[in-house]
């Protein structure tokens, strides 16, 4: 477009709308929308956070210039955080960025086509709805959804609509996990037999806000707005600054590290979720008043649900009592094994020509192969201060927002690692095996649907 979008719309008469509409297949609405090229695209900020700042923030400095984009807005429920995010943002970018008190207040900015979604996990799916009501684009932070209401709803108010989704499984935007994807998918690898997935750290301050907790008033921040459609409760300055150590508010280790590591198995054999989980744990050393564990091991069984005789296992451990954060996803076949903690495919425990031969059968033993970066280079790190890959998914967002193509994260992502995310969280704490009901889309336990 050689003049911007809105002055566009002013411009153009109902009649050519129509038309427009009726050749292209878009509504008037969606129509009106269309952003050019030439146009700024204006963001907004839905919750200053720690992941906003120190994650999604740096690539966009990097990009916003050259992709024109702004940010003139931000909202946050807490006065301090709003206030602070507004001298963050005005100081980093040099133009004004609105405070707003809420998300009413951010939406009923004039022109705002976009925002960047990092709130608590239990809000993101609402937020999400939110946002495509109020005709944004959005780049959602994961877990998508902790409950299947929420899920349900926040994927049926995102396919209403023609806004483009970016959910924060930066997974699919790294170039190792793209060929490790297109590896498998080609069929050099063999079925998929088992996966590994582990996530440890040692970190006694991991999602603890102390300092924060210590400044915060019920005065400053609208309570029951944060809550949303979670159960009353009364006011609790860690509930809302360490939410990650609390359900329902989080599932902690599920929602935060195996929402990353599950995506990959959905992506790369095809699956949508789990047949079955079940889970076991506790806190075993941080007893400080959470409700979530520091310890967690859940079972997956994947496979089609109509062909119970095929399928693997996946197994995920993660501790917070013991580990330097370096997260692992091993997958094994009969030949041997892809491994994106070195991004390599090798032989190792494969088939030998011993074993096969003392079975009459042939050898099955992988190549050494490298699964080479092609796509993300390192010094994005250095130029952001923040993770290449998370600057390739942030940058794919932007650029989609231009072209209305589907984003390597679409909406269909977050749905579906929440399937696995909530079956893990209904497994621990029932105690039961939790499966899924495909028609009714219920995660269930003991032929009851699970209700927080």
């Amino acid at each position: 477009m050689s003049t911007s979008r809105r002055s566009f719309i002013k411009q153009s008469s109902i009649l050519a709308a129509g038309v427009y509409t009726g050749t292209m297949g878009l509504s008037a609405k969606s129509y009106g929308r269309i952003i050019g090229a030439n146009d700024r695209v204006q963001v907004g900020v839905v919750g200053f956070s720690d992941r906003f700042r120190t994650s999604l923030f740096p690539p966009f400095l990097q990009l916003h210039k050259g992709m024109n984009f702004e940010i003139v807005g931000v909202s946050d429920l807490w006065k301090h955080r709003r206030e602070e995010g507004q001298a963050f943002l005005t100081g980093k970018l040099g133009n004004k960025v609105k405070a707003c008190a809420n998300n009413d207040e951010l939406y009923g900015m004039k022109d705002l086509d976009a925002v960047f979604v990092s709130t608590a996990d239990f809000q993101h799916a609402l937020h999400t709805i939110e946002a495509v009501n109020a005709g944004c684009d959005a780049y959602v932070e994961k877990p998508f959804a902790e409950t299947m209401e929420d899920n349900r709803a926040a994927l049926k108010a995102v396919k209403a609509t023609d806004r483009i989704i970016q959910i924060g499984s930066q997974r699919r935007s790294g170039s190792n996990y793209m060929a490790a994807d297109e590896f498998i998918k080609a069929g050099k690898f063999g079925d998929i037999t088992m996966v590994e997935l582990s996530w440890n750290v040692n970190q006694p301050g991991r999602w603890r806000r102390p300092d924060l907790v210590a400044k915060l008033r019920e005065e400053d921040i609208d309570w029951k707005r944060y809550l949303m459609n979670r159960p009353f409760e009364a006011f609790d300055p860690r509930k809302y600054l360490e939410y990650r150590l609390f359900w329902p508010y989080s599932s902690g280790m599920p929602g935060q590290w195996m929402s990353h590591q599950i995506d990959t198995v959905h992506w790369f054999s095809g699956l949508k979720h789990p047949r079955s989980v079940v889970a076991n744990g506790g806190i075993y050393q941080w007893k400080d008043g959470r409700s979530n564990w520091d310890t967690t091991t859940a079972v997956f069984d994947y496979g089609p649900s109509d062909n119970q005789d095929k399928g693997f296992q996946v197994v995920f451990t993660s501790r917070m009592h013991n580990g330097d954060e370096r997260p692992a996803e091993i997958y094994y076949s009969n030949g041997g094994e892809l491994n994106l903690i070195n991004n390599t495919v090798s032989p190792r425990g494969g088939l030998t020509e011993r074993h096969a031969k003392a079975m009459n059968m042939q050898a099955n033993l992988l190549p050494e192969v490298v699964l080479a970066d092609k796509s993300v280079s390192v010094s994005a790190a250095a130029t952001t201060g923040g993770d290449p890959v998370v600057t390739a998914h942030v940058r794919n967002w932007m650029e989609c927002i231009r072209s209305r193509k589907q984003t390597n994260a679409p909406v269909e992502v977050g749905y579906y690692h929440s399937i696995a995310n909530i079956m893990t969280t209904a497994a621990a704490r029932t105690g039961f095996k939790a499966t899924f009901d495909e028609k009714a889309q219920e995660v269930m336990v003991n032929g009851k649907v699970f209700k927080y």
